[in-house]
């Protein structure tokens, strides 16, 4: 009896373990902090935070890093099981089963310097006259991007790089740094300059991005699991400590 009730722990053990657990394959591309490809691994704060949700449902991963239109077709063919980080439109829909919680909401904010006196209370043309650093054919939303369009800003300071537009700001050459939040974040951290530079209160614009899974392969059960199980990292505090991660 003994020797039975070892085995029958053994087998339970197996079937619970990772090598056994079925495999999603996931596609994204490179964005960093969120996800991104160092030497044979894909790293990043949505990497953690989608892997940390497999696991908790008994899935390995697989991620692959595509140009965002081939991640896109993949899905939708159905070579693909799910997307992220995705944003929601009607096209999109027709070929995807989108989570119904927020995977990572994309902020786009202003950085001035720690002792700055500049305020932003939501209106784009008070920030007319000052120097804004941007990269050169990046979106930072339709807000911003419709009123650069229109001319609201006279003196907008263009870089090839983010890391080029945050030397610019560390060299007093721009008043305003404009970016994602989370990536900014990271560049700041990478360059040993965090805490000289603070995020306004107020953002430009907030777009939220999810996790859609590929309506060719029947996968709405799964995600609706997914969704239970991401309120649940963010009620015990495992999300949030994850994005501390990459952004302190």
């Amino acid at each position: 009896m003994k020797h039975l009730f070892s085995l029958m722990m053994l087998l339970t053990v197996t079937w619970l373990s990772p090598a056994n657990a079925e495999v999603v394959k996931l596609v994204t591309l490179q964005y960093p902090p969120y996800q991104y490809q160092e030497e044979d691994q894909v790293k990043g704060m949505v990497v953690d935070i989608v892997n940390e949700a497999f696991k908790r449902l008994n899935m390995d991963t697989q991620i692959r890093l595509n140009a965002w239109p081939r991640s896109l077709s993949m899905v939708k063919e159905g070579q693909a099981d799910a997307i992220f980080t995705a944003y929601k439109n009607p096209e999109r829909e027709q070929f995807l089963d989108y989570s119904k919680t927020v995977l990572m909401p994309q902020e786009v904010v202003l950085f001035v310097s720690k002792d700055s006196t500049i305020s932003f209370n939501g209106d784009l043309t008070s920030l007319a006259d000052y120097r804004i650093g941007i990269v050169r054919d990046i979106s930072y939303g339709s807000a911003f991007d419709e009123a650069r369009k229109n001319g609201t800003f006279k003196k907008l300071s263009e870089a090839t790089n983010l890391e080029q537009s945050v030397r610019k700001f560390q060299s007093g050459r721009i008043d305003i740094l404009i970016s994602n939040r989370y990536t900014a974040l990271a560049m700041f951290k990478q360059l040993g300059l965090s805490g000289q530079f603070k995020s306004l209160d107020r953002e430009v614009q907030s777009v939220p991005s999810y996790i859609a899974f590929s309506k060719a392969n029947n996968l709405s059960g799964l995600r609706d699991k997914f969704d239970n199980v991401l309120q649940e990292m963010m009620s015990d505090g495992t999300y949030n400590n994850i994005v501390k991660a990459y952004s302190e």
